[in-house]
């Protein structure tokens, strides 16, 4: 049975794996940033190397070429973001004022503790969930 409330127009439903380690629920919204999550979920699926920004920030670099949208510099724990200058998928740890814009694409699930044994190197992915 096909239920609408799995996967509506504004809000894709992906999992972004660290290999080997965990799997946690990410939801690009697309009313907060139409283009840029649109050219996401059509580059999918991405995976890159880990990188941390500080305690604050994990992201993962990516081919996806897309200009800033409504950017902003406050972000809270559990946002998903896009970095348009490296083309960066960033997710905060915690709550971070950040001395850069980005384009706010979701957020993350609830088990976003596991992001804190995430290492330099370590691989993620972001995909899609298929039934």
């Amino acid at each position: 049975m096909y239920e609408l409330s799995t996967s509506s127009v504004s809000r894709k439903q992906l999992i972004l794996e660290i290999r080997g380690k965990a799997k946690i629920s990410c939801d690009l919204k697309r009313h907060l940033s139409p283009r840029t999550v649109g050219t996401i979920m059509r580059s999918l699926p991405l995976e890159g190397n880990a990188h941390l920004l500080g305690k604050s920030i994990l992201y993962f670099e990516t081919n996806v070429d897309s200009g800033t949208e409504r950017a902003r510099s406050e972000f809270k724990k559990g946002d998903v973001a896009f970095l348009s200058s490296s083309g960066s998928i960033c997710f905060f740890i915690n709550d971070v004022v950040s001395g850069k814009t980005m384009t706010p694409i979701g957020k993350l699930g609830d088990d976003i503790d596991a992001l804190k044994d995430v290492k330099s190197g370590d691989v993620l992915c972001i995909y899609e969930e298929t039934a």
